[in-house]
């Protein structure tokens, strides 16, 4: 009786193993082909076209991620993915000169490089008063859509933050607005629960391979009025 049991147990695991590798790579692939990047909606739907509704079989953030950049690299143009990166990264190097002020850093796909054509260029902008970078956006004629966006700072505490949306050299640029003392750590990855990854303008730079000719530069230009 007892080994029945255990097998009946051990088939009840391997049925769910199963379901959740399939809810990730159906997941992955929902983000990759519709843009998505909510992971709970890309659960959801997932789950609804393949007709499991059992929440032990959900995969985690973690599962997808790794499941996305499998996808990518089975289906994706490798020369075009490389190009995008390049570009992004370029546009996000003129970002982080042109947001100085705010102690910008690049985090998401364009650091991670694994972009797709729905990525948009992630910045943390820093500042204890929000407003003061709707007023920088204003100045400079850009205009951007706002939101908000709620982030784990640390493993006891949540915020609502401030989030712009606009688009500027071909990419769409996703800036998260934080207060002064998350320089210290970065929030939360929705991924993995870590600090998330996050490179400054010169650190950057020295991903791009600019070496030091570009980094003694006095400055970028900064990034063309956006298109809307």
């Amino acid at each position: 009786m007892a080994t029945s049991r255990q097998h009946a147990h051990q088939q009840a695991v391997t049925r769910t193993r199963e379901r959740r590798h399939r809810l990730a790579n159906e997941a992955a692939r929902l983000m990759a082909e519709s843009g998505i990047r909510d992971y709970r909606l890309a659960k959801r739907k997932a789950a609804q076209r393949l007709g499991i509704h059992d929440d032990a079989s959900l995969p985690r953030n973690r599962e997808i991620e790794d499941a996305l950049r499998q996808y990518h690299r089975l289906f994706g143009d490798g020369a075009a993915q490389a190009s995008r990166l390049q570009q992004q990264r370029e546009a996000a190097l003129r970002a982080l000169e042109f947001f100085a002020p705010f102690q910008p850093r690049l985090i998401g796909a364009a650091l991670e490089g694994h972009v797709d054509a729905h990525s948009a260029v992630c910045l943390h902008l820093h500042s204890d008063d929000p407003q003061q970078v709707a007023a920088f956006l204003q100045e400079h004629r850009i205009p951007a859509e706002s939101s908000m966006r709620r982030l784990r700072l640390d493993r006891s505490r949540q915020r609502d933050v401030d989030v712009w949306l606009f688009s500027a050299e071909e990419c769409a640029f996703d800036l998260t607005v934080l207060p002064l003392a998350a320089l210290r750590q970065a929030p939360l990855s929705s991924v993995d629960e870590r600090p998330m990854a996050r490179a400054s303008a010169a650190q950057l730079r020295h991903l791009l391979g600019a070496g030091t000719d570009l980094a003694d530069e006095d400055g970028l230009p900064p990034i063309p009025p956006p298109r809307r």
